[in-house]
């Protein structure tokens, strides 16, 4: 019986990756092991491994995190000023979602989706 999903990322530099995801989206970190970080935001979790030699422009990473409460969430981060993906502001798309993306520090997409 599968119970979960839990997405990894690559990253180049832990601590850059841990303020990020930390500091400015509110995850909660559960376990750090220097080439690999456990975050957890209520229910999700996402791991994020490390690749040195990523490149950030040839990175295609994507999560898609789906939530109640997006709009709410959305203005959250407008207000503390984070970055939102130039091609993802908040919308509701052709499929019935309401949906907003941002890119981590490694380029690797995030994307956060309501059914409306």
């Amino acid at each position: 019986m599968l119970l979960d999903i839990i997405p990894k990322l690559p990253m180049r530099d832990p601590f850059q990756t841990k303020d990020y995801y930390v500091t400015q989206l509110g995850f909660e970190l559960i376990g750090d092991y220097g080439d690999y970080l456990l975050l957890r935001k209520e229910v999700i979790e996402i791991h994020c491994f490390e690749f040195k030699d990523l490149d950030p422009k040839e990175n295609y990473g994507q999560v898609y995190i789906r939530l109640s409460g997006i709009d709410a969430f959305y203005q959250e981060l407008l207000v503390r000023h984070i970055a939102i993906h130039p091609n993802g502001p908040l919308e509701l798309k052709p499929w019935g979602q309401k949906e907003f993306a941002l890119l981590d520090p490694d380029n690797n997409l995030l994307t956060f989706g309501e059914s409306s």
